[in-house]
């Protein structure tokens, strides 16, 4: 058997259709959702990735308000200017792009966002309403991967979720997603024994470790669905954690890399900007 493609760029295609439909709705009540991104110093791929942001929001009609730092910027100067943020009705949503300076604390900066404008869904308070089940924010990236299952039909409740990596950003808040979902959830990282024979007995397997390759055919279960999460760069090519050529043989479905999970952690992040605009409609009301 042969995998069939979990296609993120077409999910998300289709997905982004509808957020431009809310976004019109929105509009002729005279309200704009408004999106801030801050970037601090010059990293590269946080350069590409904003930019990709910047490019979907337009698209979508998403205001959308660029603030570039220098890699100097203290904690201090970055904690002023998302309070001005928190205080702009104008703008619905704050991301601050990681990873960020070492002289910058990343737990003060997530927290002072305030949580109704936390559309990466890092606050401590949206992470808690995902563990209690309670409506909140949710990060992108698992959030699309919820997404992703659900556009393909892939039945979740009862089956066993594997997720490999336990990172705040995907790992911890998508095995509770998907535990949210009445799928039965197990972790795995890099000090779990027998590994192989664990995520071999996944119906959904998650990996989001950070290693080109890593998961091979022998540690998936035939039929299973595979989600790589995983972006490396090797040889001037771009691979996810999961062997792709080997597993597919196995799997029924799979992601690729890219075009899988990384367009829909952008569509996301517009939809819980839309949602924060929304919730400002009834505000006002």
């Amino acid at each position: 058997m042969t995998a069939k493609i979990l296609n993120g760029k077409e999910i998300a295609k289709s997905k982004r259709a509808d957020i431009k439909v809310k976004v019109d709705s929105l509009k002729k009540k005279g309200i704009i959702p408004g999106l801030a991104v801050i970037l601090v110093g010059e990293d590269s791929a946080s350069q590409t990735y904003v930019r990709s942001k910047q490019k979907a929001c337009q698209t979508a009609g998403i205001h959308s308000v660029l603030i570039e730092l220098p890699e100097s910027t203290s904690e201090q100067q970055l904690l002023t200017e998302i309070e001005r943020l928190n205080q702009d009705q104008s703008i619905d949503g704050i991301l601050v792009q990681l990873p960020l300076p070492t002289q910058i604390s990343e737990y003060a900066i997530l927290e002072k966002i305030t949580p109704h404008k936390d559309v990466d869904g890092f606050h401590p308070s949206n992470i808690g309403k995902l563990v209690i089940g309670e409506r909140g924010f949710i990060p992108c990236t698992p959030y699309g991967i919820l997404e992703m299952l659900r556009a393909s039909e892939v039945h979740i409740e009862g089956k066993h979720v594997v997720v490999v990596g336990r990172s705040n950003i995907v790992g911890k808040p998508v095995g509770q997603l998907l535990l949210n979902e009445h799928a039965t959830v197990t972790y795995c990282h890099s000090k779990t024994e027998n590994l192989e024979m664990i995520t071999s007995q996944a119906d959904i397997l998650i990996v989001a470790v950070g290693r080109a390759r890593f998961i091979k055919a022998t540690a998936v279960k035939k039929g299973a669905v595979v989600i790589d999460v995983g972006i490396n760069r090797v040889q001037e090519q771009l691979v996810g954690d999961v062997d792709f050529h080997e597993v597919k043989e196995v799997a029924s479905y799979i992601t690729p890399v890219p075009g899988g999970v990384g367009p829909m952690t952008i569509t996301m992040l517009l939809e819980n900007t839309v949602q924060s605009a929304s919730r400002r409609e009834l505000w006002s009301c």
